[in-house]
């Protein structure tokens, strides 16, 4: 009797730590779906969520690894430290990694966003959608542009985080149950990858590798304390988790801050093994960096799974997939030949491209001939949605109880 009572509990346990991986294929009817505004999360959610002790409106946090292709949601757990629930395959996003810089350049964005329930859109044309509040005041104050970019449904990307409908069914789920529990922001972390000493290095010789860097003040944050960071923006940077009598202006310089003296020396630890790690990736890789596939690229791994869909569904695949290592002299000479390319396609057009998809559209061209590649429908937003969605979203998150930052950390 009791071998088979220690043979059930161990069933149990397995299936339980199979859930975030059971999760990245989600198994809804939608044909049985009569309301997918109010459309409850499943069943076997709110078995994990009970074994985690989280409660079904505690606040969640949304994490974008672009490279890897994943999005994930964490909620917060009894003792207001988050945990990963769920974990979805993006289907579809378009541009390669790096932030959104301009209308019409087709990146997704990247960087720290807070979420309303203004935010959500249940009248979008793509199933359902959670607008990302881009730009936020860090875009804004480096004069960035773009609007209406959003994870919605339909598979079918343009500066977008396209997921399924059936994902996106849960995903909305998850935020609506967290704001009627209280929750007024929702931190969405978009990252071009898992920031781990390994794959910065691999990254190293990137463009964008100064703004990564910002970014992954925060993504340690998070990873030290598990709970989202308090974001600000001053002198036109993120700033994380930061204390401050005076006030953040975007543009301004910074108020004198600091840190909880806890929060310091648990990031100094995580350091000091991250430069371990850094330093064996060095060694590991030394002459190598990674090569960041173009969108194009990316859609020819999947074409395939195309085959007997709706011209709609345009999956792109991930970076992983297409990407890989190079010396890093093939890599800079690739990087010239494509500027080149990009130089010649302008200069035949007899002037600068009309916005900057028509030089992404001319730098893939020079490794893969997008001509094949259907081009995605539109970003989504129904007209009546438009005014629901504001314009700038503030940065600081709001956790549950309405404590600062700092009480929550000084927490066991």
């Amino acid at each position: 009797m009791r071998f088979r009572h220690f043979a059930y509990v161990s069933l149990m346990a397995l299936a339980l730590a199979g859930c975030n991986d059971a999760l990245e294929t989600t198994q809804i009817d939608l044909s049985q779906v009569k309301n997918k505004v109010e459309q409850p999360l499943p069943p076997r959610i709110l078995t994990e969520m009970a074994a985690k002790s989280m409660d079904r409106n505690s606040p969640i946090l949304i994490r974008i690894f672009k490279e890897e292709g994943q999005l994930e949601i964490w909620k917060a757990k009894t003792d207001n430290r988050y945990d990963k629930i769920a974990g979805y395959k993006i289907c579809a996003w378009s541009g390669r990694l790096g932030p959104k810089v301009k209308q019409g350049d087709r990146q997704a964005p990247e960087g720290f966003y807070n979420l309303t329930k203004a935010n959500l859109n249940p009248n979008s044309k793509y199933y359902l959608a959670i607008n990302t509040g881009f730009p936020n005041k860090y875009d804004a104050v480096n004069g960035r542009t773009g609007t209406d970019l959003m994870i919605h449904g339909a598979c079918s990307s343009s500066g977008c985080y396209s997921m399924t409908d059936e994902q996106v069914l849960e995903i909305y789920a998850f935020a609506r149950d967290a704001f009627q529990g209280g929750q007024t922001g929702v931190q969405l972390q978009a990252f071009p990858f898992r920031m781990t000493a390994e794959n910065m290095f691999k990254h190293r010789t990137s463009e964008n590798i100064d703004f990564w860097k910002m970014l992954k003040v925060g993504y340690d944050n998070f990873e030290v304390t598990k709970r989202p960071p308090e974001v600000n923006v001053c002198e036109k940077k993120y700033v994380f988790n930061q204390q401050s009598a005076g006030a953040f202006n975007p543009g301004g310089k910074c108020p004198e801050m600091s840190a909880p003296p806890a929060l310091t020396a648990a990031l100094a630890s995580y350091d000091k093994t991250y430069d371990i790690a850094y330093a064996k990736a060095s060694k590991q890789f030394d002459g190598m960096a990674w090569y960041d596939p173009s969108e194009a690229e990316r859609k020819a791994v999947v074409a395939k799974s195309r085959k007997g869909r709706e011209l709609a569904y345009a999956p792109t695949g991930t970076s992983l997939e297409a990407g890989r290592m190079m010396k890093v002299a093939d890599l800079e000479g690739m990087t010239a030949a494509k500027t080149a390319t990009t130089v010649a396609a302008n200069t035949a057009a007899g002037s600068a491209p009309a916005d900057a998809s028509a030089t992404v559209k001319a730098a893939d061209a020079a490794i893969v001939n997008p001509a094949s590649v259907p081009v995605p429908t539109p970003s989504p937003i129904s007209p009546t949605a438009t005014a629901l969605v504001p314009v700038e979203q503030p940065q600081s998150v709001e956790l549950a109880a309405k404590k600062p930052f700092w009480k929550f950390w000084d927490r066991n």
